[in-house]
């Protein structure tokens, strides 16, 4: 066995080191091999801990801010923030081996939490110990997305409007539900860019105010895609970034089919009114005169020049008297109770006592009973 004798460079005592037991890791210095133990502890720190961390939390919606960014963290109480923070500033000594810690957090008010730390390590062959103690103060701020809702901002607009007429309740509480489930979709992909400024219904509609274009885009393609129709966007210069870049404003102009699921209209090739059943791409339906599938031309675009003369819902029941022929039946008017022979469609059921009929200035029909 191999034996040395060195002597302190800073005390000058002898060191009598076993150098093939002496474990020294790789990365120590070589004047700390040199020293003796004495004075290697007295210069020793297991732990380099920071005097104070600062952790930026916004006071709206609770974010943390990270790096150069705002996260999301979903918590109100910030002592898993408050360990993890300080789990990433403290460093251990390079000398130290078999080294185990544990945090103790101590609030102290709603700003501050006092991170009590223990340590433990085998430093030449000497178990070491040590405890920090790192206050962390929560600094309430107002994240960008907070500050940009408080202020109002958005960067598109949607308009719901409908074709010679105003969007019903049900397209107008639909487009709301469609552009919530939008923002939550992104909001769920960790998009803190996207929510809804301001949803405002006014005599012709419905404007919705959203953070960004790609929202304003994605609910007017839903919206279309759910309820027929189509949208038109333009562009406003509002300002320039802080880039020089131009920033624009876009409108999506939504137009609704002039003609809904249900109604029930007349169009100008004179066969006969017809039952709207969708409006999605064109308009499609069903004659009431005859049972007679109907579906609008292209050239006619989302529907065909037609009148309408009322909704599936104005109908109501009435007596069937008889069945004349595959054509048609007698039935008792519902205003005046006097009997009437009117067409016979394809769909009727006249198995039963009573059909559901609609009645306008144009006559009146057998509708679906549905």
């Amino acid at each position: 066995m191999t034996e040395s004798r060195e002597f302190c460079p800073n005390c000058g005592n002898t060191i009598e080191v076993d150098i093939t037991e002496r474990d020294y890791p790789a990365s120590a210095s070589t004047q700390d091999r040199k020293l003796c133990d004495e004075c290697y502890f007295d210069r020793f720190d297991l732990v380099s801990a920071p005097e104070r961390i600062e952790v930026r939390v916004c006071a709206q919606c609770g974010a943390v801010f990270r790096g150069r960014r705002w996260v999301d963290i979903g918590a109100q109480d910030y002592t898993d923030i408050a360990i993890e923070e300080v789990s990433e500033t403290l460093a251990v000594h390079v000398d130290a081996r078999d080294v185990s810690w544990q945090v103790e957090p101590e609030q102290i008010d709603q700003n501050t939490i006092r991170m009590h730390c223990y340590f433990s390590g085998v430093v030449r062959g000497t178990l070491v110990e040590e405890e920090v103690m790192v206050p962390v103060m929560l600094a309430k701020q107002t994240c960008t997305r907070c500050g940009r809702i408080a202020g109002d901002y958005y960067a598109s607009i949607v308009q719901l409007r409908g074709v010679d007429r105003v969007p019903t309740p049900e397209e107008e509480k639909r487009t709301k539900e469609i552009a919530n489930e939008i923002v939550a979709e992104m909001e769920a992909t960790g998009d803190r860019n996207a929510f809804i400024t301001e949803v405002d219904e006014t005599a012709d509609g419905l404007n919705l105010k959203v953070s960004t274009n790609n929202i304003g885009k994605k609910i007017s393609n839903k919206v279309i895609e759910e309820f027929g129709g189509n949208f038109t966007d333009s562009e406003t210069l509002v300002t320039e970034d802080e880039d020089g870049n131009e920033v624009y404003r876009v409108t999506y102009a939504i137009r609704l089919p002039p003609f809904t699921q249900g109604d029930i209209i007349d169009p100008d090739d004179d066969d006969g009114p017809v039952l709207v059943r969708s409006v999605r791409g064109n308009l499609k339906g069903i004659r009431i005169t005859t049972g007679e599938q109907y579906e609008s031309q292209f050239e006619d675009g989302d529907a065909p020049d037609a009148k309408k003369l009322g909704h599936i819902d104005d109908a109501e029941e009435t007596t069937l008297v008889t069945v004349e022929d595959e054509h048609a039946v007698q039935v008792l008017d519902p205003e005046t109770f006097q009997t009437k022979t009117i067409a016979r469609p394809s769909y009727m059921d006249d198995d039963g006592d009573v059909v559901p009929v609609f009645k306008s200035r144009s006559g009146l029909y057998v509708v679906p009973d549905e």
